[in-house]
């Protein structure tokens, strides 16, 4: 345990040790380590021990001490330092003093019992630094120095499996708390493979003279005496091992200091797993967030062709101000992608102006698009302006356009028109700079066939056309949309629960198969529901309601010939490639390394037209 040797004048040699992330040292009795003399101070100085570091700093600016004769404010304490505070000498150990070579006799009852309260306190150390933030490689070295200190071992290595299975040195320490040069040069090979073969602890007192490392060269070269080896395994899985070693003493090393190491090898092989797994969560959080950027088109989420299709067509028609008209079932998204229209259109910084015409009663629909004059019915206590004239060097968006009565239709037809607004009593017209994106889950044409829409209407409404596909014809877009929610609202909710790995198989599957008749809207209800009512850190089928789920399209034949599964997923892989390359078959046959004719062919399979 690092500790301080008090020598002062008139007294006996006294150890104080160090246990305390910050050390107050002074003559007052309020002070950790209490010093006598008249040239010392209240609080003379401070000892901060942080992992790997012991630093020792003035209390005030007159308050100096020295060491190896240099008066100093500020020093990083090494082994062995002695610091001269007044008349007191605080000679600093990193550790316990080994014994000595010659020493033969046992140890006392005492003496065992005070390197188990040792070797325990150290674990309580080491535990507590790992539940504070801090930096992996400090932490790692913070434990390789406290099992040196532990082991009274010359120096000590943290051996972990890299991700191809090999095995490499990640931390080398000597007693001084120092990093180890060339720290290959110092381990033998045979040594750890015996541990990593057997994966068993192992203790050898004498590896020069050990008749099983007799022909190791590595063993014979080093000239190996006392070394001790312990495997870190979490739930059956190596990650690598502890070496420590001395090279001057034989039979260092006994059962009791077997046994703590394998103690700090347990606790350190769950805090090196669990580290490895944030940083792999970590990573695929930010994959998927990346992925999510690359997906996203402003606040829509998608990459299925028939998505990339839309967008292409958004980013054409954006920068005009001709009418556009957005078709598609109820919950697809169709305003998000009127905002986009708007947002991407010289307008984008003019008002964007909503108005869902299923939702307004007959009588006041024209009031509501148009406005009002005072007094020109029952309840029109004041002037009021209509959405149109709100939306002048904008753009108004016309939801559910085909729930416009029909003589309501006349008069939208003469606004598109003349771009002329006259309000609701009122008798001159006013001109309006307005553009017009409209939206409706009806089929219009079939609408005008049974004369409940008129058609010259239609016409002008539907000069460009947007159709938006259902989510259950989007592919995987219903897994990335999915995830994208639950960040979205996981934190809103309460629920730590991470997106990359959100949904358990059931869930994934489920949703995939179900028929969402309500799309984008649905799932994002069911997925809000599920983070309040999920038990898990995992979102399960049960918690989504989609067990059983009414609509769903499931397929009862569960298991395909090999050679159909093959080319299904091979079909659907080379449209997620088209996908993602904009339809362009030159640059998708070059990614996916074949020839462009593969494309060609796949495309003439699909019915497509392609791209370049």
């Amino acid at each position: 345990m690092p500790h301080f040797q008090l020598t002062a004048p008139g007294g006996r040699p006294s150890r104080h040790a160090i246990v305390r992330h910050l050390t107050s040292i002074g003559s007052s009795s309020e002070c950790h380590l209490v010093l006598p003399g008249p040239d010392v101070l209240p609080t003379h100085c401070t000892l901060m021990h942080e992992p790997g570091r012991f630093m020792l700093e003035s209390a005030q600016r007159a308050a100096v001490f020295f060491v190896r004769g240099k008066k100093c404010r500020s020093h990083e304490l090494r082994h062995g330092d002695v610091v001269v505070v007044g008349n007191c000498e605080l000679t600093f150990s990193a550790t316990d003093e080994a014994p000595a070579a010659t020493e033969s006799k046992p140890q006392t009852i005492d003496a065992v019992q005070a390197h188990q309260l040792d070797a325990v306190r150290r674990l309580v150390d080491f535990s507590e630094l790992l539940l504070r933030p801090g930096d992996l490689e400090h932490l790692l070295s913070e434990l390789i120095d406290q099992v040196v200190a532990l082991t009274r071992a010359h120096k000590g290595f943290l051996v972990l499996a890299d991700d191809l299975g090999n095995y490499q040195i990640r931390v080398a320490r000597n007693l001084e708390r120092q990093p180890v040069d060339d720290p290959a040069e110092l381990l033998s090979d045979n040594i750890i493979r015996e541990v990593i073969t057997s994966r068993q602890a192992q203790i050898i007192s004498d590896a020069y003279s050990d008749t099983r490392f007799q022909s190791s060269l590595s063993v014979i070269n080093l000239k190996l005496c006392s070394v001790m080896c312990v495997p870190l395994i979490v739930r059956g899985e190596l990650l690598g091992l502890i070496y420590v070693g001395n090279d001057d003493v034989r039979d260092l090393f006994r059962a009791e200091q077997l046994e703590m190491l394998k103690l700090f090898a347990a606790q350190a092989a769950l805090f090196i797993k669990n580290a490895g797994l944030l940083v792999e969560l970590r990573e695929e959080t930010a994959e998927l967030a990346e992925r999510l950027e690359q997906f996203k088109f402003g606040e829509i989420i998608g990459s299925c062709p028939q998505m990339i299709e839309v967008y292409n067509r958004v980013e054409k028609v954006a920068g005009t101000d001709i009418t556009v008209l957005i078709t598609g079932e109820t919950g697809t998204g169709k305003e998000l992608i009127a905002q986009e229209v708007h947002n991407r259109s010289p307008r984008g910084k003019g008002p964007f102006i909503t108005v869902n015409c299923g939702a307004i009663p007959e009588n006041l629909i024209e009031s509501e698009l148009f406005g009002h004059m005072k007094g020109s019915f029952t309840g029109a206590i004041a002037n009021q302006i209509g959405k149109f004239q709100a939306a002048d060097k904008g753009t108004i968006f016309l939801d559910e356009v085909g729930e416009l009565p029909l003589h309501l239709q006349v008069k939208l037809l003469r606004v598109l028109q003349e771009r002329q607004i006259q309000r609701v009593g009122e008798a001159k017209t006013m001109p309006i700079d307005v553009r017009v994106v409209a939206a409706t889950n009806r089929d219009l044409a079939d609408e005008v066939r049974h004369n409940r829409f008129r058609e010259d209407l239609f016409f002008r409404l539907n000069v460009i056309g947007v159709e938006l596909p259902p989510l259950r014809e989007r592919g995987d877009d219903v897994m990335l949309i999915a995830r994208y929610l639950v960040n979205r609202y996981a934190k809103e909710y309460g629920r730590n629960i991470d997106a990359a790995r959100a949904f358990a198989p059931s869930a994934a599957y489920a949703m995939m198969k179900f028929g969402w008749p309500g799309n984008i809207r649905q799932l994002e209800n069911l997925i809000k529901k599920a983070l309040v009512l999920a038990d898990g850190i995992q979102i399960t089928a049960k918690d989504l309601d989609l067990e059983a789920p009414e609509g769903a399209k499931v397929d009862d034949q569960l298991i395909v010939p090999l050679i159909d599964a093959r080319e299904a997923w091979q079909r659907e892989y080379i449209n997620r490639a088209l996908a993602l390359n904009g339809g362009n078959r030159t640059k998708t046959a070059r990614d996916l390394g074949v020839d462009p004719r593969t494309i060609f062919r796949h495309l003439e399979k699909e019915g497509k037209d392609g791209g370049p």
